[in-house]
């Protein structure tokens, strides 16, 4: 105390001068440090402490920087310019030395460091961080762990998922409370604490001293920085602000956390030390600044609606001790206010704005009790005051994190979490007026779930906090303040309320934190039991429930639609599902055994209770309000869920826990009301009301509520029936259903509260209602097992499922602990058993699909239960498709071949305590119902479907199976007239009451029916009564008068007072008045019984008259072995049979009287007449009978058509093979190419004025420049080590060549030396479609036209292929020409190659002679004009501009040419690179080569080359003076020819020649261009190989330089290129480090040809494609080896005469147009030219081999979590932040931002930046957070699909599900065969537009 008060009253004297500390001081805060640390380290340390105190005070001092807060400007000037924030960093530099006493502050850290006991991860981290969950190793649910700890433990085989977080979490490795040792990771297992020395006292010595005053300090921030919001204004900004200052001082606090357990240790020694809060905060002191500090302090809590309890008369006598409970002493300090006072205040004027009439709030009786627990708060520490200002300041982040980080330590742990209880009223209070209370919900959530996951914590708290009142009392706080009065049943009087589900709470949500943390310490049983024992708790808990039941009440609209469908259900749903629901199955793990009982008696009775309440208060007797429907009764469901535990695990006695009669009656009321509101929301009885309330009974079945919602209520209605009069519970389920009116025996009858098209579907329901009643077993009697392969079988028969979507699909028991976890054993082993799995198939080109599961055969022969089927299905559809795959299975398996009806399947056993159900097939009300439908259906009267015979037919064979034993007297009991007195059936057994006969049958009916008109059989009245006994003439029998009947003897029964009156019947509201018909008696001759209708419907079904023959008769065995697969599947007839087996089975009697009634031979049934329903219905069969007939003669007209389309298509693939010149007009064969327009249908020539075109798409393409020259696949980067480089592609190669060349010689020539167009070359590609260019024309424009474009951008020429819808944007003119038959033109012609060559030249020379002339302009030439723009608009300026000097036609040249290039190369890569397997073209009709060449020679031939500068000339002709090229020095010279691409002059030379080109002119030039090739490959040789064999080669060659074909011999011709160059600097120019890189390769003759062979065969492989696209000719196919000979021969350079005995020569394909030696002087004199003055570029230009392998996308890793890892956290390159959505590209392995705007260049984004600059407009990305492909085209993207597939062969988009992921090798082929082939927008459909923003 002493310190304290000298420290303050120093603090006092010196404040005016504390605005620096002192100079002496300042100088050297190390050595202060040292001293201060000496100082206070001697046994009497007053002197040091009081120094440090001093000092602390002063460094300190929080009245500096808060003014600084409140205004910089003066802030900075009084701080001596270093600007607000200068003071603090100055105090935390001061902190950090004084904590390390004198030594570096980083060494202090390492040293304390040295001393963590690190046991425990406890990671921290916040919302969207990557963490894991491994249910094999949790105990609690909510375990998490950090990939780190994930990754460093072994979880192989568990069932682990990844996740993003949603709140923030905090690794829980070491936490052996939360999870299990085994998955600890190596670094926490745990370590035992001997091996960690023990702290030295003197280290964190200073630490002890210094942060108390440092925590003072911050809460001092804290408190001035608060300013209580104004009413109106949000005051986020300026809390804010303060943030902003504070945060230097909150991260120095949360990096003291990360130095570990030592220094945490000290840190929870300061935090939750009472003294020191005492002497720092009380404010008593004479500083200034503390006393005002205090003081804001105070007025927070205040403003807050808290107390600060300074009344020291309750709390200085009683300071309660830990033993005492607080409430007891707080009890009176708080009664004064109660909860409905205290908040008035604030509530009323947001109550006002609701506008939702005048509220009723209500109190709570037990409110005075708990008023403490909402407005009393008292601090001791300065964890509780942090605590405070956190929630004050509404949850920062670095707050959070700094608390959390402080849970390793253990008595930190136990601190935190009471003083979080103790805040937890207020940390509502702040939740439900914050503006972001969805930040807030996560950051609560984030705290609480690290504090109540923890078992042994949790129940500490319980018992010495009351965390269970609190929690209760404050969720009841919560929900009060939204409380409407509900308008259930009697709206007037009504005391019940219930939550308003249009308010923000229940709307947004605001509430889960709260509830979620009810759930959670639930799921502890030793907190659930303290629960369920306190009856207290129980009751307030009740009443909590009780405020959801019977809201968002939905009244049906009977005149218009509603105006404003209000989407507030799903809130409602939310609120019970997360309120009520999740609570309850909490509560219900834990009432598992017998010893439980008390437990379940306790819930029930309080259940029961507040039911009673809930009647009571809605003024409930015993007719529900009409129209009026609730889907909520949590209640009704905890009550049916309790008692079904009860009985299935506790053992409990059923009867023990129901109630009376008349109770139960009231409890079925509400659910039996939501089944027949079901079955109206069906039969669109609810339209008015919108779609929300189709979306409420949807959701009520679906599958994440049936169980806590449909299911219990069909269960509660099960339990209700097996207790009470059967009779009643039957005729109450007609009434209900409205379909009272409907069972009468007449034709017609007047149906008062129902249309009259509502009436079949109501009264299906109603008897679907009633099976699903008496079929389910779900709560009475099935065991788990059984339950889920039920679920599992239903969902597999409605459709093939995924195994995600059957885990989502199949209603697990919403407790995570109940045993069956998704992905449990037990999970896989039942779907193993059911189903088989279908592994994804892959037809390129067909849609994705993923890993499918599919039922087993046996379990559609067995297990196919419909029942079940209809209960779990949302869409009616659902029910339609199980029976057609059912249907298609008993097809397929040849069991039936009709249409089935659903099968009728065995149920498991009922639980003794609920035999009482089956009584309902055997009461009275049922049999008549059953007796009237089967006679209705027999008649055919009218609004009686199949689906009501097959569900009467059910329930009669169900009454079969459940009938009671066999009947020992049965004759003796059909005598005993008493029996008879006004009833139809003698007793209620189904069996003996089936072969009872009715003769007589007295009814009510309007009287305009049929029945009136006729004599009634017995005519006197007397006559009648008389015989009324023995004729068995039923009175009229009314199902309502029944029920009255039963209900009056109920009610009787059960209360003592007989005189009761029942309520009068309220039948009033249904009918409207004077509508009621007037009725009229009449009395039908029926004489029938329920087996003779069975027969009589047996011929009706089968169409023949005595079509039933017992089958007993001939086969005596059936009766004894029953079970007969025959009658397991099959239709109406079938189960027929079925039945009337069964009935014979059962009783003699009826097996009699079967046979009786076969042998009276049935007269023949007078033709009916035909009604004019029926007479409808036969039209309607005829009618669709005809259109069957016209669709097929339709569909066989179209089929003939198409193939004659596909016919006349094939022709145009044997593009126009155009005549020759010399053909004479007397050849008789010629034809004109016939086309037909896909749009307006008519076929004809192309002209010049109306011209044809191909539908085609244009698209620039890099794939050509991705070819790399080594095989190694090239692999994605996933270590910061690998990188990819893109020096090895094509496109590199080229680039570097041509800049090469470009700096050397004369532009123009370069850029006819090469081919452009490896990276954005135009690729055209068409589907074969041709059409009329005007009609296409007029198609864009209907285009433009129309709005509803889908995916496409009309303005930009894009539109899909009329016919057969593939993507297309231009159209490419067919050129005017004929089709001739090929065998005339490619005569081999007689002319000599000389005079072949003087004509090319001479053809090239002029450009007029083409049929076109450009003057006149005719449609076929602009359209060619036209499209030729289009290639060019289609890839970017620098993919066509090479030149030098732009524009120049020099480059168009180049731009043309290389186009054909591009597409000739795409096809060979299509091909697989080689032309081995032969055949036509790709895609057959599909090239549009033929054609696109036209376009381009026509083009081409506009710029004549001058022919002083035509190749031509230099490959034809020697050129005599040769000096003059060298003689001109200041221009650049022209390319020397060895240097040409050979390809490229190919296409030059064809392109230039007049279009239809002759074959013989075609083979001339090739035969010329392989000459230089050969050379070519001559020179590269000779450079390879090492000057030895270099001088060895050029003596053997010269030797044989003189023999006959010297010139065909490589030997002879190599050595003379070698003496040729060996003249120049070519081969001089080798340094010594050179000569040692080169291999010595012995090269043998062999090896030789090998290389000449490989070096000439990719020209010999383009030059075929282009003469088989020219002239039609198809390739041959051939080995790989005799690839190079079999070209050459089709090619026509090998002499026909040739043998192919001894070994291929390649040479001798040569064929000299000028002696030899002479020609290649001549070009190896230009090398040697320019080798004289650049010798290495003279070697690197040389045309090397070509060596490019095909193009492959990257390489990617086996399992997708190592792309993860890597790339998730990976930096962007150009902020150093980690995107948000990262990408990688998959061609080149750039790693961009998607939507990134930090990356954002002139408005693109980067991944479209990137499209461009890598593919051209084509982008392939894989997202890394979401594992799918997206695909950027030009201006739109789609989504592609995934190629990494989980265990099932399922993608995860998004990673939602986390599990392993792993390539799927068939999917990424697919992907990489769409991007070669270039078929991205034909195959992927979901096109959409991205605007540049990915």
């Amino acid at each position: 105390m002493a310190a304290a008060a000298a420290a303050a009253a120093v603090g006092g004297s010196q404040s005016p001068q504390a605005e620096l500390p002192a100079p002496g001081l300042a100088l050297d805060k190390a050595a202060t440090a040292a001293h201060l640390k000496a100082a206070l380290s001697r046994p009497d340390n007053r002197a040091g402490a009081e120094e440090l105190q001093a000092l602390l005070e002063r460094v300190l001092s929080a009245e500096r920087p808060l003014a600084a807060a409140a205004d910089g400007e003066e802030a900075a000037a009084a701080g001596g310019g270093g600007g607000p924030g200068a003071a603090e960093e100055e105090a935390l530099e001061w902190c950090k030395c004084l904590l390390a006493g004198g030594g570096g502050y980083d060494e202090f850290c390492a040293a304390v460091r040295a001393y963590d006991p690190a046991a425990l991860c406890g990671l921290v981290w916040t919302a969207n961080f990557v963490a894991y969950r491994c249910r094999t190793c949790g105990i609690s649910p909510c375990m998490s762990l950090c990939a780190e700890c994930f990754h460093q433990g072994d979880h192989t085989g568990h069932d682990f998922n990844m996740f993003r977080s949603q709140a923030g979490g905090a690794c829980d490795c070491g936490d052996s409370n939360v999870m299990r040792e085994s998955g600890f990771c190596k670094r926490h297992q745990i370590k035992s604490s001997s091996n960690i020395p023990c702290v030295p006292k003197d280290l964190l010595m200073m630490s002890e001293f210094v942060l108390p005053r440092f925590i003072f300090c911050l809460i001092q921030y804290l408190r001035e920085g608060y300013n209580e919001p104004a009413a109106d204004v949000p005051s986020e900004k300026d809390l804010n602000k303060v943030l902003q200052l504070l945060e230097p001082q909150i991260s120095f606090l949360e990096d003291l956390t990360k130095m570990g357990g030592a220094m945490r240790s000290v840190l929870t020694q300061v935090l939750t030390n009472q003294q020191n809060y005492k002497d720092l905060t009380s404010g008593l002191g004479e500083n200034a600044c503390a006393k005002k500090s205090h003081e804001k302090y105070l007025i927070a809590l205040k403003s807050s609606g808290l107390t600060y309890p300074e009344d020291k008369l309750v709390y200085g006598i009683q300071e309660p001790s830990a033993g005492t409970s607080t409430l007891a002493v707080q009890g009176f300090a708080g009664a004064t206010g109660t909860l409905g006072q205290l908040d008035s205040s604030d509530e009323e004027d947001q109550d006002g704005s609701q506008g939702l009439g005048k509220r009723k709030r209500v109190k709570l009786s037990s409110n005075t009790k708990d008023q403490s627990i909402m407005d009393v708060l008292k601090h001791k520490s300065f964890l509780e005051e942090l605590l405070f200002w956190t929630i004050k300041y509404e949850f920062p982040q670095k707050m959070v994190t700094f608390l959390l980080n402080m849970l390793p330590d253990q008595e930190y742990k136990v601190a935190f979490t009471k003083t979080f209880v103790q805040h937890y009223a207020f940390i509502m209070k702040t939740l439900k007026k914050s503006h972001e209370s969805d930040t807030m919900s996560n950051r609560i959530v984030h705290i609480s779930v690290q504090l109540f996951s923890n078992e042994e914590l949790a129940r500490q708290v319980t018992e010495e906090c009351q965390l269970l009142d609190i929690m209760v009392t404050v969720l009841l706080y919560m929900m009060e303040s939204c409380l409407i009065k509900s308008e259930l049943q009697d709206e007037e009087n009504s005391l019940h309320v219930v939550v308003n589900c249009g308010e923000a709470l229940l709307k947004n949500n605001t509430y889960w934190p709260l509830v979620s943390d009810f759930i959670n310490i639930l799921s502890h049983q030793s907190v659930a039991k303290r629960f369920l024992e306190d009856h207290g708790l129980l009751v307030t808990w009740m009443n909590f429930v009780s405020f959801f039941q019977g809201m968002n009440l939905n009244k049906r609209e009977l005149n218009e639609h509603v105006e404003f469908e209000s989407q507030t259900y799903y809130a409602a749903f939310a609120a019970e599902l997360e309120a009520c629901a999740q609570p309850m199955w909490g509560l219900l793990s834990h009432c598992k055994v017998r010893e439980t009982q008390e437990y379940t008696r306790n819930v029930v009775r309080y259940c029961l209770e507040a039911l009673q309440d809930w009647f009571d208060a809605i003024n409930f007797v015993d007719e529900p309000a009409p129209n009026q429907v609730t889907f909520h009764l949590p209640l009704h469901r905890y009550y049916a869920m309790f008692l079904s535990k009860a009985v299935k695990c506790q053992e409990l006695d059923l009867d023990s826990v129901l109630p009376d009669q008349e109770m139960l009656m009231k409890l079925m009321i509400h659910p039996l009301q939501i089944q027949a509101s079901l079955a109206e929301i069906h039969s669109n009885m609810w339209v008015r009301n919108g779609l929300q309330i189709k979306g409420q009974a949807m959701t009520y079945v679906q599958s994440h509520f049936c169980n806590s919602m449909i299911d219990p209520d069909i269960y509660l209605l099960q339990v209700c029936a097996s207790r009470l009069d059967p009779d009643y519970f039957i005729s109450s389920v007609f009434e209900r259903f409205k379909v009272v009116d409907l069972l009468t025996m007449a034709s017609q009858h007047q149906n008062t509260v129902l249309d009259a098209e509502h009436e079949r579907s109501m009264l299906e329901g109603a008897l679907t209602f009633l099976v699903i009643l008496l079929s389910l077993r779900l709560h009475l009697g099935m065991s788990d097992d059984e339950i889920l392969r039920a679920e599992m079988v239903a969902q597999l028969c409605m459709n093939d499922r995924t195994h995600s979507s059957l885990l989502d699909l199949i209603p697990e028991n919403p407790n995570p602990k109940s045993g069956i976890i998704p992905g449990s054993y037990s999970f896989e082993s039942v779907l193993s058993a059911v189903a088989d799995f279908k592994a994804p198939v892959f037809e390129p080109g067909g849609s994705m699909q993923q890993g499918m599961y599919t039922p087993k055969a046996e379990v559609w022969d067995q297990e196919f239960d419909p029942v079940m089927v209809i209960l779990r299905t949302v869409y009616r559809r659902d029910v339609q498709s199980a029976m057609d795959r059912y249907t298609a299975f008993l097809k397929q398996s040849g069991k039936f071949p009709g249409n089935p009806w659903p099968p009728y399947k065995k149920r498991t056993p009922l639980h003794p305590s609920y035999k009482g159900l089956m009584r309902l097939l055997h009461c009275k009300t049922l049999h008549i119902v059953l007796f009237t439908l089967l006679y209705k259906i027999l008649m055919d009267h009218q609004n009686l479907s199949e689906h009501v015979l097959c569900m009467v037919l059910y329930l009669i064979e169900l009454g079969l199976e459940n009938s009671a034993e066999e009947e020992s007297d049965e004759e003796a009991s059909v005598c005993g007239p008493e029996r008879c007195h006004d009833s139809w059936f003698p007793g209620s057994n189904l069996v003996s009451n089936m072969r009872h006969f009715i003769n007589y049958v007295r009814v009510r009916v309007p009287e305009t029916a049929p029945e009136v008109k006729r004599d009634s059989p017995a005519s006197t009245s007397s006559d009648s009564l008389g015989s009324l006994q023995n004729s068995g003439t039923a009175q009229v029998f009314s199902l309502v008068a029944e029920r009255r009947k039963k209900f009056q003897e109920i009610i009787n029964r059960s209360s003592s007072e007989a005189n009761q009156v029942v309520r009068p019947k309220t039948s009033n509201k249904w009918s409207a008045p004077g509508s009621a018909p007037q009725l009229t008696t009449a009395i039908l001759e029926i004489k029938e019984s329920i087996l003779s209708l069975l027969i009589k419907l047996h011929h009706k079904l089968s169409g023949k008259q005595n079509s039933y023959y017992p089958p007993w008769l001939d086969d005596i065995e059936i009766l004894i072995q029953p079970e007969i697969p025959k009658y397991s599947h099959g239709d109406g007839i079938t189960a027929v049979e079925r039945i009337l087996l069964k009935a014979a089975l059962q009783s003699r009697m009826n097996k009699r009287i079967i046979e009786e009634i076969c042998r009276k031979v049935t007269p023949p049934v007078p033709p009916k007449k035909v009604t004019a329903a029926e007479k409808k219905t036969l039209d309607k069969e005829e009618r669709r009978q005809k259109a069957r007939e016209r669709q097929q003669k339709l569909l066989a007209e179209f089929a003939s058509r198409q193939k004659s389309f596909m016919e006349t298509a094939m022709d145009v693939d044997s593009p126009e093979n155009d005549i020759p010149m010399e053909i004479t007009a007397a050849e008789p064969q010629i034809s004109e190419a016939v086309y037909d327009c896909v749009i307006c249908g008519q076929s004809g020539p192309s002209s010049e004025d109306r011209p044809t075109g191909l539908v085609v798409l244009l698209q620039a393409s890099s794939v050509l420049g991705q070819c790399r020259d080594n095989i190694e696949p090239k692999k994605l980067p996933i270590t910061e080590e690998e990188q990819i480089y893109p020096w090895d592609t094509c496109a590199a190669v080229h680039d570097v060549r041509l800049s090469l060349l470009q700096r050397y010689f004369k532009d123009s020539s370069c850029l006819l030396a090469v081919s452009i167009g490896w990276e954005g070359g135009v690729y055209v590609q068409t589907c074969g479609h041709t059409l009329h260019i005007d009609c296409h024309k007029s198609y864009m424009e209907s285009l433009r036209n129309d709005q509803v474009l889908q995916g496409f951008s009309v303005d930009k020429g894009e539109f899909t292929c009329p016919l057969c819808r593939q993507f297309a944007n231009s159209v490419l003119p067919c050129y005017p020409g004929s089709n001739v038959e090929n065998n005339l033109w490619q005569r081999p012609s007689n002319k000599n190659i000389q005079d072949l060559i003087k004509e090319v030249e001479e053809l090239q020379g002029r450009p007029g002679a083409f049929p076109v002339s450009i003057s006149s302009e005719t449609n076929l030439s602009k359209e060619m004009e036209s499209v030729m723009k289009d290639i060019k608009n289609t890839t970017q300026k620098k993919y066509r501009d090479y030149s030098k000097t732009p524009g120049s036609p020099d480059n168009d040249f180049l731009f043309m040419y290389s186009v054909a290039r591009t597409n000739l190369e795409l096809e060979l890569i299509h091909r697989g690179g080689n032309l081995c397997s032969g055949g036509a073209s790709t895609a057959g009709k599909r090239s549009c080569l033929n054609q696109l060449f036209h376009v381009l020679a026509l083009h081409m031939r506009l710029y004549s080359i001058d022919s002083e500068y035509n190749p031509w000339r230099k490959l034809t002709q020697l050129v005599e003076e040769v000096n003059s090229q060298l003689g001109n020095e200041e221009q650049q010279p022209e390319v020397p020819i060895l240097y040409h691409d050979v390809t490229s002059l190919l296409l030059i030379q064809i392109l230039m020649m007049p279009q239809p080109l002759r074959k013989d002119h075609f083979t001339c030039i090739v035969k010329v261009l392989f000459t230089l090739l050969y050379t070519q490959a001559l020179v590269a040789l000779s450079v390879k190989c090492s000057e030895e064999d270099r001088s060895a080669w050029k003596h053997t060659g010269a030797l044989k330089k003189n023999t006959c074909d010297a010139e065909k011999s490589h030997e002879v011709l190599l050595s003379f290129v070698i003496s040729e160059l060996s003249k120049g600097k070519l081969y001089h120019e080798e340094g010594t480090q050179e000569c040692a890189m080169v291999s010595p390769i012995a090269w043998s003759p062999e090896s030789m040809e090998k290389y000449l062979q490989d070096f000439c065969l990719p020209f010999l492989r383009i030059t075929s494609l282009l003469q088989h696209h020219l002239f039609g000719e198809d390739l041959p196919s051939c080995q790989e080896e005799e690839e190079f000979s079999v070209l050459s021969s089709c090619l026509g350079l090998l002499p026909t005469f040739y043998q192919t005995e001894h070994p291929f020569i390649s040479a001798s394909c040569l064929d000299w147009p000028v002696p030899a030696f002479d020609i290649i002087s001549q070009w190896c004199f230009e090398i040697n030219g320019f080798t004289e003055r650049h010798a290495e570029q003279g070697k690197a230009l040389l045309i090397q081999e070509s060596r490019w392998k095909l193009p492959h996308l990257l390489q990617l890793p086996e399992n997708y979590n190592t792309i993860f890892q890597y790339y998730h956290r990976k930096t962007c390159s150009v902020c150093t932040k980690v995107p948000k959505d990262p990408a990688v590209c998959l061609v080149c392995g750039t790693f961009v931002c998607l939507k990134g705007l930090c990356c954002k260049q002139q408005s693109y984004c980067e991944c479209v930046l990137h499209s461009q600059n890598c593919g051209a407009g084509t982008g392939i990305f894989l997202l890394i957070n979401a594992s799918v492909i997206i695909i950027i085209r030009g201006h739109r993207f789609c989504l592609w699909g995934s190629v990494y597939l989980d265990a099932h062969g399922e993608e995860d988009r998004d990673l939602r599900r986390g599990k392993p992921l792993y390539i799927c090798k068939e999917r990424y082929k697919v992907l990489e065969q769409q991007w070669i082939s270039h078929t991205f927008d034909h195959i992927n459909k979901r096109w959409g537009p991205h605007y540049n923003g990915l």
